[in-house]
């Protein structure tokens, strides 16, 4: 039936002027209204059939045409090929079979394309005849259908390639192990492109290391190394490649051959295409990765690979310990000659963009530190995020990856590396004349790259190190001058520690006066490299900074007339900084009258949809929590502007067309961060604001919002308004409350931590202040908290454990009643996490829950007493004398409870460090003798029954108040 269908002739032309006019550059007609016309035919059942005809057989039209015609067919069946008739998709498939074989390449890729599609829609066994085409071509001799079924194979092998590793009916053993020993012939092929095709597609089977590539890895081994010197260089850059994959995923198989690797490695380094060269390095960065992840001593070679996917799967093979070591004198001094700038690198061409030019509006570079384990902030500085409009690329080069890779290697080997590589850049840095300023510009990168790495090595010379780079914020190439300032702020811990004599005084503040000179260069690319590097000294100096303020402010004030639009976000970002490193020190008149006013004037620039917003907004969160108090003065309109925000954002949420913008929930996030700050920042001086505001309605919808950040700030303003205007919730608390517990009791939890985590520390602030109101949700949180305690290793989340013991200690004093019958199943994990916080007030409330447990049932903690003195020997100091003397009853119950040598048996469970914490509750003072004392502690330590039972008619004589 599907060989039956046959296209009209009017439609077949109709579709194909279609297509022509679309596709012509010089046509005049209106694109739009051709592909609405398009559109409109997609409607029609046999509107594919067409596509695929004019795809397959259109012999009399352009190859363009076709090729139109068969993407447009691929964009389709994404959306229709599961709803379309049987016959349909049957005739679509039988078209396509022959183009593998056509004798233009465009077909063949475009055909490999559709094809790739079908079988993810469909799977292999919705077309069993695919699998005998593509193996008829493959064993053919002719180049277009082996180029084109290769094609189609590596396609079906990048996207779903656990299709050829799954069992198919009809077939005695799986796809891949069928193509592997052909893929692995073309691996000799005198074709480029099939050599290509066939390493790209046994690569793709790494990571997932099916039975039969395992089974067959000496003979992928040996085609690798085969190709390792291919003329191609698509080919070679595959081989390093597949070694990168290999020493993630199997590190063993390459053991034999360490070696050997490593010396081609380093020899691809230098290899004159940068994708290749590039490839290498990664290799070189990973091994050295795998060595930091691996803990082991720096001395060794691999330790136990860890892959760069993951950081933290190891793998089980140990690699030998001098391999790479003696590639170091080798392999330093490539990296340093690839760190030096490639002639056609766009940052060159950046570097020349002097204020006066505009921002190229199509692409905004900004640098930022993200949080990756075991990463320092030198990876982090040389990912350039390339913001255009919603993507995000990440841009990577050659460059960046050695600076990488060096970075990682002073981090394994330390100052071992330091003979080979100061030579160097001592070399690169005296080299003179104009023509060496990018061999100079590499050295001080590199004296950045190891800054972390190396620092014992480098200490006994830092000072003379600072001293030299600080000139060099003044050098005439503006590249020069960003590396300087980057490298040195990479030495801001050391300027700030040697700030304490008056040599080192004096050099901070050479550094410190060098920096704000660079802020207001004249250089876009400098002036982005000072902000950056002022802001991480601003971190390590803190309040040693408060004498400076003035002139800092002025600078970054005098920064606000010059910057433009991408700048200014760094400017924002450093006066953030600032405050938080500053606190309540920026709250003077005269500060505030140098930074405030151009602040406002950029406020009340912007719309309330500008994503230029977004920097401002969090550089009045940090003002706003530094200034405190002092913020009031400017706290209604950006209460209310941040209301107003959030307001318009869930409107356009709903209906874009109405709201006359495109919803954007960054702009809810940051506005519900502000009013984080506002509220830590004013206390309770916020609550006039909130008592006249929609704000309750607003954050119980935004604790509701189906994106995760969104929930997770606003559960961070739910709990830090139920700090200082818990009555302003009160008429939703049971709405806020059942939200807050459904975020703890989700098969999503991991994914969700951060918000889950907020939501039970608002939970704790809540029950704090509500007391007996939160009573109907104790049993449902204690049953989300307990098992989030009992399985802390597996959340692996040190925030959400010690805000769930928290919370549940906050629970338990507020109701004892409700969750003292079930601490027996929860004491040992619940103590076990209270051991790990830090002495505060969040702690003293726990711990005022566990003696309010104790008391209420206190045989429910014996059975972990020795794990409850441990969390109670883990304070420094109970700064409470309320809680103190409670946290001694409570022990002092148990001693006298435990008589005849059982509380002796559980003191020497514990270790000596903990005893002796213990001696400050006065555990080793004089047995109690007099009835009424002991009456006193055990009563209110809750044991009246069992001191009945156990000291008899003694104590009966004593007059007890009731329990």
């Amino acid at each position: 039936m599907a060989a039956a269908w046959q296209p009209q002739e009017e439609g077949f032309k109709e579709i194909c002027g279609l297509l022509e006019h679309q596709i012509s550059p010089t046509s005049t007609a209106d694109k739009s209204q051709i592909w609405q016309q398009l559109q409109h035919f997609s409607q029609f059942p046999d509107f594919n059939n067409y596509l695929a005809f004019i795809f397959s057989r259109a012999e009399g039209k352009s190859v363009e045409i076709r090729q139109a015609a068969g993407l447009l067919l691929k964009n389709n069946l994404r959306n229709a090929y599961k709803t379309m008739t049987p016959d349909n998709q049957q005739y679509i498939k039988s078209e396509l079979l022959p183009c593998l074989g056509a004798a233009d390449r465009h077909i063949r890729s475009t055909a490999g394309t559709i094809i790739s599609v079908i079988v993810q829609l469909g799977g292999i066994l919705g077309w069993p005849e695919l699998l005998q085409a593509v193996i008829t071509c493959l064993d053919s001799n002719d180049l277009n259908h082996m180029e084109g079924a290769m094609d189609a194979l590596s396609k079906i092998c990048e996207d779903i390639p656990q299709v050829l590793d799954s069992d198919v009916p009809g077939l005695s053993e799986r796809p891949i192990k069928i193509f592997l020993p052909r893929l692995y012939q073309f691996f000799q092929s005198p074709h480029p492109s099939l050599r290509k095709l066939a390493l790209g597609s046994v690569n793709q089977y790494i990571m997932l290391m099916p039975a039969a590539l395992y089974a067959s890895m000496n003979q992928y081994l040996q085609g690798l190394f085969a190709l390792a010197n291919d003329q191609a260089a698509e080919v070679r850059k595959l081989v390093c490649a597949a070694f990168v994959q290999l020493i993630e995923v199997r590190p063993s198989f390459l053991e034999p051959h360490l070696r050997s690797v490593a010396e081609y490695i380093l020899q691809v380094n230098k290899d004159g295409d940068d994708e290749v060269a590039l490839e290498a390095c990664e290799f070189c960065e990973l091994v050295m990765v795998s060595v930091k992840h691996d803990g082991a001593d720096p001395s060794s070679f691999l330790g136990v690979m860890v892959t760069l996917m993951s950081w933290s799967a190891y793998c089980d093979a140990q690699l030998p310990p001098e391999t790479l070591r003696e590639f170091l004198p080798r392999l330093i001094p490539v990296l340093l000659s690839n760190m030096a700038y490639a002639d056609d690198d766009e940052s060159l061409a950046e570097a020349e963009e002097d204020e006066s030019l505009p921002d190229r509006d199509q692409v905004q570079s900004l640098r930022f530190c993200v949080s990756i384990p075991g990463c320092s902030r030198l990876l982090c500085f040389f990912t350039d995020f390339m913001l255009e409009d919603d993507d995000i690329v990440n841009v990577w080069n050659l460059r960046k990856c050695s600076a990488a890779a060096l970075d990682i290697l002073s981090n394994v080997f330390g100052d071992e590396i330091l003979p080979t590589l100061m030579p160097v850049v001592q070399a690169k840095l005296s080299a003179s004349g104009d023509e060496s300023w990018k061999d100079r510009e590499a050295a001080v990168l590199a004296l950045g790259a190891v800054a972390e790495g190396c620092i014992n090595g480098l200490y006994p010379n830092l000072s003379q190190m600072v001293g030299f780079l600080i000139p060099l914020l003044d050098d005439k190439f503006p590249l020069i001058r960003s590396i300087s300032c980057w490298t040195i702020s990479r030495f801001s811990k050391y300027v700030v520690q040697e700030s304490g004599h008056q040599k080192g005084y004096e050099q901070f503040d050479e550094v410190l006066m060098g920096l704000l000179r660079r802020i207001l260069d004249t250089n876009k690319r400098v002036q982005e490299a000072a902000c950056s590097a002022l802001a991480t000294l601003e971190e390590e100096a803190a309040e040693e900074l408060a004498p400076r303020l003035e002139i800092i402010l002025q600078h970054l004030v005098c920064a606000f007339g010059k910057y433009q639009r991408r700048n200014l976000r760094i400017v924002y970002d450093a006066i953030g900084t600032l405050a938080d490193a500053v606190g309540a020190e920026l709250n003077q008149p005269a500060y505030l009258e140098i930074l405030m006013p151009p602040l406002i004037a950029k406020w009340q620039q912007l719309s309330n949809s500008d994503k230029d917003l977004f920097p401002l907004l969090e550089c009045f969160t940090s003002l706003a929590k530094a200034l405190g108090a002092g913020f009031s003065q400017f706290a209604e309109p950006v209460f209310q502007r941040c209301t107003a925000i959030i307001h318009s954002q869930q409107l356009a949420k709903a209906d874009p067309v109405a709201a006359g913008f495109l919803y954007d929930k960054e702009f809810i996030v940051c506005s519900l961060d502000l009013l984080s700050g506002l509220a830590e920042g004013l206390g309770s001086g916020i609550e006039s604001l909130v008592s006249q505001s929609n704000l309750r309605d607003l954050l119980l919808q935004c604790c509701m919002d189906d994106a995760y950040d969104v929930r997770q700030s606003a559960f961070a303003l739910l709990g830090d308004l139920a700090r200082v205007c818990t009555v302003h919730l009160s008429p939703r608390l049971p709405e806020f409350l059942d939200v807050a517990v459904k975020q703890l009791n989700t098969p999503k939890l991991k994914e969700t931590i951060s918000v889950a985590n907020n939501a039970c520390w608002a939970i704790g602030e809540l029950a704090v202040k509500v007391r007996q109101e939160i009573s109907p949700i104790v049993m449902t949180v204690m049953s989300c908290l307990v098992p989030i305690l009992q399985h802390s290793e597996e959340l692996n989340n040190k925030s959400l454990t010690e805000n769930s013991a928290i919370t549940l200690g906050r629970l338990a004093w507020v109701c004892p009643e409700l969750v003292s019958p079930h601490m027996e199943h929860f004491m040992q994990s619940w103590c076990i996490a209270l051991s790990m916080i830090h002495d505060d007030i969040e702690k003293e409330d726990a711990f005022r829950g566990l003696c309010a447990m104790v008391r209420t049932n206190p045989s429910g903690a014996l059975s972990s007493l020795v794990f409850m003195c441990k969390a109670i020997a883990s304070w420094h100091e109970i700064r409470s004398a309320e809680l103190h003397n409670e946290v001694c009853q409570v022990l002092h119950g148990y001693k006298q409870m435990l008589r005849n040598g059982a509380w002796d048996q559980y003191m020497s469970a514990l270790e000596p460090p903990v005893k002796e914490k213990l001696l400050k509750y006065q555990l080793e003072a004089a047995p109690l003798q007099n009835p009424e004392q002991i009456g006193r502690i055990l009563t209110v330590f809750g044991f009246r029954k069992t001191l009945i039972r156990w000291y008899g008619n003694g104590v009966k004589r004593c007059s007890f108040p009731s329990f």
